[in-house]
C-alpha cells in the first residue's frame, strides 16, 4: 500500500549517542510545497536529523508524524522518501545508466529504463551515461545520487549537501528540479553550507546550533 501526507511534524524530537546529544528536543512542521534549508557548523545535529526523517535511524526521545502515519508504518513511509546522502550509495562498478535503472527495478518502478533515461537528460548525464561511477568526478556522481534520490517521485526529498562538487550548469539543473518538486507538492529539506544556493532555492531557513534549531530568515 502506498501511503501520501500533506505535512511532516516533528515534536521534541532528541537523539543520543551515548554520553553524546546530537538533537536536543526539537519541534517542527513542514508543508507540501516548501522548501526548508538547515545550515550550521560541523556536529550540530544537521545530518543527524536528516536520517531520522528518512527512517535510517531511532530517535531517543520524541515523535515524527508524516501525515497520520508513524513509525509503525516506517516501510510504507520510506518508499516515499528520496534520501541524497553525503556518502553516495551508489555501485562503483556500475555505469551511472545501470545504478539508476537497478535501483528503479529494485523500488518496483514501471518503465524503469525510461525513467532512468529522463532523470538523465534532466541532470545532463548523458555524456558520461555509460562509464563505471568509479570514473566519475565527485560533481558528477553526485547528479546520478540525487537522480537516484528522485527515481520514485518521492513526497519527501531530504538532500544533504547536494552541491557538493556541482559546477554553474549542474546546480542550475539542480535548483530547476528542486523547483519542480515544490510546484508538485513535494516537502524538500536540505542540509547546505552554501548560503547563497540556501538563498536561491528555500523558503526558510534554519540555522542549527547543538543539536536546536533556530530559524534565521525566510
Amino acid at each position: 500500500m502506498e501511503l501520501d501526507f500533506e505535512d511532516v511534524l516533528v515534536t521534541g524530537l532528541a537523539k543520543s549517542y551515548g554520553p553524546t546529544l546530537a538533537l536536543a528536543g526539537v519541534d517542527l512542521h513542514f508543508a507540501a510545497g516548501t522548501v526548508t534549508a538547515i545550515q550550521g557548523a560541523n556536529g550540530s545535529g544537521k545530518s543527524t536529523l536528516l536520517w531520522l526523517l528518512a527512517l535510517l535511524a531511532h530517535p531517543t526521545r520524541g515523535e515524527i508524524r508524516y501525515g497520520g502515519y508513524g513509525p509503525a508504518h516506517a516501510d510504507q513511509l520510506r518508499g516515499r522518501i528520496g534520501f541524497v546522502a553525503h556518502q553516495l550509495q551508489l555501485y562503483p562498478g556500475l555505469s551511472g545508466h545501470e545504478n539508476l535503472v537497478l535501483a528503479a527495478k529494485l523500488q518496483g518502478i514501471s518503465h524503469a529504463a525510461e525513467r532512468a533515461t529522463d532523470l538523465g537528460d534532466a541532470l545532463a548525464l548523458r555524456d558520461y551515461w555509460d562509464r563505471p561511477v568509479r570514473t566519475y568526478s565527485r560533481g558528477q556522481a553526485q547528479r546520478v545520487s540525487i537522480a537516484r534520490a528522485l527515481l520514485h517521485r518521492p513526497r519527501l526529498l531530504l538532500m544533504d549537501e547536494p552541491a557538493t562538487g556541482l559546477d554553474t550548469r549542474s546546480t542550475r539543473s539542480l535548483i530547476a528540479l528542486i523547483e519542480q518538486e515544490r510546484r508538485t507538492g513535494g516537502i524538500v529539506i536540505i542540509v547546505t553550507h552554501e548560503e547563497e544556493f540556501a538563498e536561491k532555492v528555500a523558503d526558510r531557513i534554519l540555522h542549527m546550533e547543538r543539536g536546536r534549531l533556530v530559524e534565521r530568515g525566510a
